[in-house]
């Protein structure tokens, strides 16, 4: 049974999550793609972990529901078959593993990965022709997916080392991670709660949070809209390094205060 918490009443929890959730919002709605890593470590500066991905999951599930509708038609079919098959592989992995896995390593490796993969892109010389879809490709990096957004909710690095060099339409690329990780989300919501990671107060305090949420979402898709493809991409490597970045920090335990 999952573990009875109140509601959250403390004004200092939201003066957290509500700008944490905003971010994640504006980045499901294709502004600043990898920034919704933010939220998990501005809300365990209130909460314990395991209790902030918890309240963050339903909040996600709510947030693919607005991006679904915004970029409803705007989606990679192909890839869309390769990546989801590979998902529910690594979702699958992530439940069977969920009790022995570390998070600080499973953050580690999808940083490095996601530092590595932006590195290979700036120093890379030459021109470059765009990545076709790749069945073998699409399922091992997919697969890390869903298994690192189970564990971690970090599924966006290894999605996007499969998807960026393919150099789509940004619009495609955002629908086609909008409803990838909306098919993992409610997917993961019965591991979830067969883990016992809901409780009521949990699933109140993400109500309250939904608004803001799917709000961001919306601002999010307004300014996606204002971006050329070239300065869309641009913004996605730096991120995807930022976050990799993040990832090994948070991965290594430091501290720096």
């Amino acid at each position: 049974m999952p573990e009875s918490f109140p509601m959250i009443t403390d004004p200092w929890f939201y003066a957290a999550a509500f700008p944490a959730v905003l971010i994640t919002g504006m980045s499901k709605g294709g502004f600043g793609p990898g920034t919704s890593l933010i939220a998990l470590p501005l809300l365990a500066l209130v909460l314990p972990p395991i209790q902030a991905a918890a309240i963050m999951l339903p909040v996600l599930c709510a947030m693919d529901l607005a991006g679904l509708w915004g970029f409803r038609g705007k989606w990679d079919r192909r890839n869309m078959k390769i990546i989801l098959a590979g998902a529910m592989v690594g979702i699958a992995i992530g439940t069977a593993t969920a009790g022995y896995v570390s998070d600080r390593g499973v953050q580690i490796i999808v940083g490095a990965v996601a530092v590595a993969f932006a590195l290979q892109k700036w120093l890379k010389r030459g021109p470059e022709l765009p990545a076709q879809p790749h069945l073998l490709k699409g399922l091992f990096w997919s697969a890390c997916s869903g298994f690192t957004s189970f564990i971690a909710h970090a599924g966006g690095p290894p999605l996007q080392v499969y998807l960026l060099p393919q150099r789509m339409d940004k619009t495609i690329f955002v629908g086609t991670t909008v409803i990838f990780f909306a098919v993992v989300n409610y997917v993961k919501l019965i591991p979830y709660w067969w883990l016992g990671q809901f409780a009521p107060g949990n699933l109140a305090t993400s109500a309250v949070l939904v608004p803001v949420a799917v709000g961001g979402v919306y601002l999010g898709m307004w300014l996606h809209h204002k971006m050329s493809d070239v300065l869309f991409y641009r913004i996605v490597y730096i991120f995807v390094f930022i976050v990799g970045l993040k990832l090994l920090y948070d991965g290594s335990g430091l501290k720096l205060f």
